[in-house]
């Protein structure tokens, strides 16, 4: 079992013990006040404090976690597209059922992660599917486990197979990214967003943020752009980086209405 440390804060892990963590030092993240504090997969598994969670979030979309959720608490979003199953960001909890229960479900043929606040224990995901990460270049610098399975790709779009494309729109990070997935939702399309664009309790619109725990506003030039590189691509629902944060319908015309009501406020601030 996996020894190598995991923060407890944000879920990074690194490849040997440190007294610091990069992401929680940065300004989109935080470090307790209690100061920072570490474990490891094995300690986690040996708790019996977690447990696998393997729940259905949408049409051929399975979301993967655990229950309780660790550090931030995200779940990743396995993606049975028709050229094989692909997991989208990551949750820091794994162990032996949670890799038989995906097994179960067909395995999985890759893996990419919208942003580094999800990198989380992602080279242990790799190796134990043997499959490659896609990560965007552009925050190549956050990466805190460097591994052989870690594809770096730049640009503004990546086809990870014939019916999955990444998009980089660079909102909350450089390389913050989003997928989209056209035979999603029976064909009208869906679009698999982390919080790049952050699926909020009003599900008639989105939120765009630089920090979301800090309360940091996107710029509005970032939100403007990602805006118009989504414009071409047709999506029914949102899938955002929480159990349940889900918009179902009007996918496409809730990013552009939400970025046009964020610009308007954001504008109007100068």
């Amino acid at each position: 079992m996996s020894i190598e440390p995991i923060c407890r804060t944000c879920g990074m892990q690194y490849p040997g013990p440190r007294a610091d963590c990069p992401i929680c030092e940065d300004e989109r993240q935080y470090v307790p006040l209690t100061g920072q504090a570490w474990t490891d997969l094995a300690t986690l598994r040996s708790s019996g404090e977690y447990r696998p969670r393997v729940e259905e979030q949408g049409p051929g979309v399975i979301g993967i976690g655990s229950e309780p959720g660790f550090a931030i608490g995200q779940r990743a979003l396995l993606v049975q597209a028709g050229s094989g199953n692909f997991l989208w960001d990551c949750a820091a909890y794994l162990d032996d059922e949670l890799v038989r229960q995906i097994n179960d479900l067909g395995g999985l043929t890759g893996i990419a992660i919208s942003h580094p606040h999800y990198y989380t224990t992602m080279v242990e995901w790799a190796h134990a599917f043997d499959v490659p990460i896609y990560l965007h270049e552009g925050d190549q610098e956050w990466i805190g486990r460097p591994d052989p399975s870690i594809r770096l790709w730049s640009g503004t779009t990546l086809d990870v197979a014939d019916d999955l494309r990444l998009i980089n729109l660079g909102v909350h990070f450089t390389g913050g990214t989003v997928l989209h997935w056209p035979a999603g939702e029976a064909g009208r399309g869906a679009l698999l967003s982390g919080d790049i664009v952050q699926v909020i309790p009003d599900r008639t619109h989105v939120g765009f943020m630089y920090s979301y725990p800090n309360l940091i506003p996107e710029r509005p030039s970032v939100v403007r752009r990602a805006a118009e590189l989504l414009e071409p691509y047709a999506f029914e629902a949102i899938y955002g980086a929480w159990w349940d944060r889900i918009v179902r319908t009007d996918g496409h015309e809730v990013v552009q209405r939400s970025a046009k009501r964020y610009l308007a406020h954001a504008l109007d601030a100068f």
